[in-house]
Protein backbone atom coordinates (compact mmCIF):
# COMPACT_ATOMS: atom_id res chain seq x y z
CA UNK A 1 0.00 0.00 0.00
CA UNK A 2 1.59 3.15 -0.89
CA UNK A 3 2.50 5.38 1.86
CA UNK A 4 -0.15 9.04 1.80
CA UNK A 5 1.12 11.78 0.60
CA UNK A 6 2.91 14.51 3.13
CA UNK A 7 1.19 17.85 3.54
CA UNK A 8 1.10 18.89 7.32
CA UNK A 9 4.42 19.13 9.16
CA UNK A 10 4.98 20.53 12.68
CA UNK A 11 8.51 22.51 12.46
CA UNK A 12 9.90 22.70 16.34
CA UNK A 13 13.03 25.31 16.16
CA UNK A 14 13.74 28.15 19.17
CA UNK A 15 15.62 30.48 16.45
CA UNK A 16 13.20 33.24 14.37
CA UNK A 17 15.82 33.34 11.30
CA UNK A 18 15.66 29.24 11.04
CA UNK A 19 11.98 29.13 11.46
CA UNK A 20 11.38 31.41 8.95
CA UNK A 21 13.60 30.05 6.06
CA UNK A 22 12.31 26.90 7.11
CA UNK A 23 8.89 27.56 6.59
CA UNK A 24 9.38 29.69 3.44
CA UNK A 25 11.26 26.76 1.94
CA UNK A 26 8.70 24.39 2.74
CA UNK A 27 5.63 26.03 2.40
CA UNK A 28 6.64 27.98 -1.10
CA UNK A 29 9.30 25.62 -2.67
CA UNK A 30 7.63 22.33 -0.98
CA UNK A 31 3.96 23.27 -0.98
CA UNK A 32 3.55 21.83 2.72
CA UNK A 33 1.10 23.16 4.90
CA UNK A 34 3.47 23.90 8.32
CA UNK A 35 2.95 25.11 11.89
CA UNK A 36 6.12 26.76 13.14
CA UNK A 37 6.48 26.70 17.12
CA UNK A 38 9.19 28.16 19.29
CA UNK A 39 9.57 25.30 21.69
CA UNK A 40 8.93 22.17 22.90
CA UNK A 41 6.28 23.08 25.30
CA UNK A 42 4.58 25.09 22.65
CA UNK A 43 4.66 21.97 20.26
CA UNK A 44 3.09 19.70 23.17
CA UNK A 45 0.17 22.47 22.94
CA UNK A 46 -0.38 22.94 19.07
CA UNK A 47 0.39 19.12 18.23
CA UNK A 48 -3.10 17.77 19.16
CA UNK A 49 -5.53 20.51 17.44
CA UNK A 50 -2.69 20.68 14.68
CA UNK A 51 -2.52 17.14 13.62
CA UNK A 52 0.57 17.28 12.12
CA UNK A 53 2.17 14.00 9.77
CA UNK A 54 5.28 14.74 10.13
CA UNK A 55 6.98 16.60 13.31
CA UNK A 56 10.45 18.43 12.11
CA UNK A 57 12.16 19.08 15.84
CA UNK A 58 15.56 20.66 16.83
CA UNK A 59 17.56 18.91 19.05
CA UNK A 60 19.08 21.68 20.94
CA UNK A 61 16.45 24.31 22.41
CA UNK A 62 16.22 26.18 26.21
CA UNK A 63 14.45 23.97 28.32
CA UNK A 64 13.22 21.15 26.63
CA UNK A 65 15.29 19.80 24.19
CA UNK A 66 14.51 18.00 21.21
CA UNK A 67 15.10 14.54 23.00
CA UNK A 68 12.44 15.24 25.79
CA UNK A 69 10.21 16.89 23.49
CA UNK A 70 10.01 13.63 21.55
CA UNK A 71 9.08 11.43 24.31
CA UNK A 72 6.61 14.18 25.58
CA UNK A 73 5.09 13.98 21.90
CA UNK A 74 5.13 10.01 22.19
CA UNK A 75 2.97 10.69 25.47
CA UNK A 76 -0.13 12.22 23.39
CA UNK A 77 -2.28 10.14 21.58
CA UNK A 78 -2.27 12.51 18.88
CA UNK A 79 1.04 12.18 18.54
CA UNK A 80 2.42 8.61 19.40
CA UNK A 81 2.78 6.74 16.14
CA UNK A 82 3.88 10.56 14.42
CA UNK A 83 7.16 10.48 12.41
CA UNK A 84 9.81 13.12 14.26
CA UNK A 85 13.09 13.94 12.02
CA UNK A 86 15.15 15.82 14.03
CA UNK A 87 17.37 19.08 12.87
CA UNK A 88 20.90 19.53 14.29
CA UNK A 89 23.93 20.86 13.80
CA UNK A 90 25.09 17.63 16.17
CA UNK A 91 25.00 15.32 13.39
CA UNK A 92 27.89 13.22 13.99
CA UNK A 93 27.54 9.57 13.30
CA UNK A 94 27.33 8.76 16.54
CA UNK A 95 25.10 11.11 16.91
CA UNK A 96 22.68 10.15 14.41
CA UNK A 97 23.15 6.44 15.80
CA UNK A 98 21.73 8.07 19.04
CA UNK A 99 18.57 10.23 17.39
CA UNK A 100 17.33 6.86 15.35
CA UNK A 101 17.52 4.93 18.58
CA UNK A 102 15.25 7.39 20.28
CA UNK A 103 13.14 6.92 17.43
CA UNK A 104 13.73 9.39 14.86
CA UNK A 105 12.80 8.70 11.19
CA UNK A 106 16.47 10.52 10.12
CA UNK A 107 18.44 13.75 10.82
CA UNK A 108 18.14 16.73 8.59
CA UNK A 109 22.02 18.85 9.64
CA UNK A 110 22.30 22.41 10.10
CA UNK A 111 22.97 24.51 7.97
CA UNK A 112 20.22 23.30 5.64
CA UNK A 113 19.79 24.51 2.04
CA UNK A 114 16.49 26.03 1.98
CA UNK A 115 15.87 25.16 -2.00
CA UNK A 116 16.24 20.99 -1.13
CA UNK A 117 14.84 20.85 2.63
CA UNK A 118 11.22 20.05 1.02
CA UNK A 119 13.34 17.08 -1.16
CA UNK A 120 14.82 15.84 1.97
CA UNK A 121 11.85 15.80 3.94
CA UNK A 122 9.59 14.05 1.70
CA UNK A 123 13.07 11.35 0.96
CA UNK A 124 12.85 10.50 4.83
CA UNK A 125 8.74 10.20 4.79
CA UNK A 126 9.30 7.62 1.94
CA UNK A 127 12.16 5.83 3.21
CA UNK A 128 9.87 5.92 7.00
Amino acid sequence: MPKQTLTRILFVEDEPDIQEVARLALEVVGGFTVRVCGSGAEALQVAPEFGPELVLLDVMMPGMDGPTTLKALRGLPSTAETPVVFVTAKAQPHEVARYRELGALGVITKPFDPMALSDEVRRLWESG
